[in-house]
Formats: structure tokens, sequence, C-alpha cells
């Protein structure tokens, strides 16, 4: 959230000449087709649980989310070529994203799943939601944040969704034919944001560079990049994992949709990088003083507000088989939260990050002052 708002975009363009975000008008149209962006893609992986073998789950559950990052640079690149006209690598990724679920359902060895549920699925989603990843930036400021908290729920409701549709699907038809139905109303549906969504590039006028090795020499923004790294290898345990403890991804999906708009409005009114270090102390604290020592359903409902890695952790037939896992997500999240904590101690000594250092926008990272 706090990248999309703090749009490294921005940073290298601080004209002031550049009109400013107009947080209100057209804007709330870009924050709908964003949450319908979120909820047809990250959503539909967040229901790929109801129908996976587990090691064969974790594999392709992480090529999902790595390939979708790995193809940046070039959805950068397209971008790049025509930056007035974000539509085209994102019609290239809903194409791709339902080529995958429409060719999924004919596979019959495990490789082709890989192919299509792991690589084209990957590709689809990172063509379709990273050009999408700097919209509300530039529509809004004061806002921006919530905004963005707004289009994250979309994943939490897609989840949420697609968890009952596809097991709905799958006892009625058949997998197959659960997957081409899932293709056919994500694609129509991204296909509806794509049309609706506006940048305002031809205002703003941004410098983009696939792979800026400037902007990684600087220490804030390796700080960025650790705790993200970090604290995703917590959040794919409990996207996944949970959803094996507790035979039901449903409610973590609800939290995430019910979360993310309140965590905006936080981020709003106290500043990104206090409130992204908070909550991710408190999602550390939460593993440990709830989901360990949870025994009954309800009490992991409650905390529902590299899956391969908690995979190989699970010690089934232990007594207490995901032990290990719930370790490793606790000291992810209390890692990345440390993390967060210095970033938060370099924001705020400027003798540590200068101007140049900030592109001369020191002050509105955080987006608390």
């Amino acid at each position: 959230m706090s990248t999309a708002c703090d749009s490294l975009q921005d940073v290298e363009n601080p004209s002031l000449a550049v009109p400013g975000p107009p947080d209100s008008g057209y804007g709330w149209v870009c924050v709908a087709a964003c949450f319908a962006i979120n909820c047809f893609t990250w959503g539909v992986l967040a229901s790929f649980s109801a129908a996976a073998a587990p090691m064969d789950f974790a594999f392709i559950g992480g090529l999902n989310f790595s390939v979708a990052m790995l193809a940046s640079p070039a959805v950068t690149v397209l971008v790049r070529r025509n930056p007035y006209v974000i539509q085209l690598p994102m019609l290239i990724g809903v194409c791709l994203q339902t080529t995958r679920f429409i060719t999924a359902s004919f596979a019959t060895r495990i490789w082709h799943l890989y192919l299509t549920q792991g690589v084209l699925v990957g590709l689809g989603v990172g063509f379709t939601y990273i050009p999408s990843i700097a919209v509300l930036s530039q529509w809004f400021r004061r806002r921006c944040s919530l905004s963005n908290g707004i289009s994250a729920a979309g994943s939490g409701i897609g989840g949420l969704l697609f968890s009952f549709m596809v097991r709905s699907a799958i006892s009625n038809t058949s997998i197959a034919w659960s997957l081409r139905i899932t293709g056919l109303i994500s694609g129509f549906m991204n296909i509806l944001a794509t049309v609706a969504i506006r940048s305002r590039n031809h205002i703003i006028q941004p410098k983009q560079h696939p792979f800026d090795m400037d902007l990684l020499c600087r220490y804030y923004v390796l700080l960025v990049l650790i705790w993200s790294f970090v604290s995703i290898l917590g959040y794919i345990t409990l996207l996944f994992s949970m959803s094996s403890f507790a035979s039901s991804i449903a409610f973590l999906n609800l939290g995430t949709a019910l979360g993310r708009p309140f965590i905006g409005v936080v981020s709003d009114c106290f500043g990104r990088i206090q409130t992204a270090g908070f909550i991710t102390l408190l999602c550390a604290l939460s593993v440990f003083a709830i989901w360990i020592p949870a025994t009954s359903y309800g009490v992991t409902i409650l905390l529902s507000v590299p899956e391969v890695i908690a995979l190989k952790l699970r010690r089934p037939g232990s007594g207490h088989e995901f032990l290990y896992s719930q370790i490793f997500a606790g000291l992810t999240y209390l890692a990345a939260s440390i993390i967060m904590l210095e970033l938060w101690r370099v924001h705020r000594r400027p003798t540590v990050v200068d101007e140049h250092d900030l592109g001369h926008r020191a002050p509105e990272i955080d987006g608390g002052e």
C-alpha cells in the first residue's frame, strides 16, 4: 500500500508544475476498477486451495506469486513505450489468465498444471495487476491509503466469492468446468475493469525504468524491499497453511476484505511507515498469542482478520502438525516489523537520509507529515 502511494515514479519527476491529484471525480471509478482487478486476479488465487495436492499446491501457488512479480520489468517496458495506454499490457494479462483456466481444464499431466496454473496465471496476474498499481496514487493524495485499502480489499472479496463458487461448481459439474467457468467470469470482469481504468500519465509524464539500479542502491529502498520480502513469507504461510489448519479459507479472505480499508484510513491518519510497522508486529503477536494456542475453529476464525517451506515444516501425526509453520510465520512478521522500525528511524533522521537520497521529497515518504 505504501509503495503505491509513495510512487517511485513521482520521486523521479518532482516538478512543481504538475497538477496535484484531484482526490475526487473519476478517481473513484478507478478505485472500483482496481478493486475489480484485485478481486478477479489475486482473489481467484486466494481460492486456489479448493482443489490441490499439498506439495503441488505449494509449488504452483508459489509460481503464481513469483512469476507475477518477476513480470514487472517486461510490463514496465510495455507501459514505457506507450505510457498513455496502460490498457495494452492489462489486456495481454487478461488473455493469459483466461487462457490459463481454459487450458488447465484439459490438463492430463501434472506439468500441464505447473505451466498453466503456475506460469501462465502468474504472467496473467502480473500483466493485469502491475500497470494498475500506480494509478490510484495519481488520483489521490489525502485519501491515498484509503483508496488503496478499498482496492486491496478486492482480493479478499474475490477469494471469498470464488472459494464458495469453485466448491459449488466442482460438486455440481466437475473440476474441468469449474476452471472454465472461473476463467470466463474473471476474464469478462477484468476486461470491464481494464476499459474503465484511467491513468494520469499524460499529465504527470513519469519516468519509468524496468530496473533502476540507482533506486536499488538507496538504503531506504532496500529496507522497504527487505520488509516486503520477509513479510510476504509470513503472509503466504498464513494464506495457505491457515486454510489447511481451519479447513476453510473463507474467513481469512473475509478478514482481508474488512481489514484493508480500515488500515488505509489508519495509514492516512498516522502515517504509512508507522502503521505498516505496527500492523506487521501485530501479525507476529497474533500468530504467537492466538494461532499457536488455537485448538478450536472459533479461535482460528479470530486470527483470520514460500508455502513450500511451511509445508516442509509441518509434522503430521506429531500432535501439533502446524507448530513449526506457525513459528516460521510469527518470526517472519517479527523480523519484518524490526525492519520497518529501522525504516522509521532512518526516516526520522534527515542527516542520514539526505535530499538527494530521497529525490528531494523526504517528507512525503511517510504520508503522515
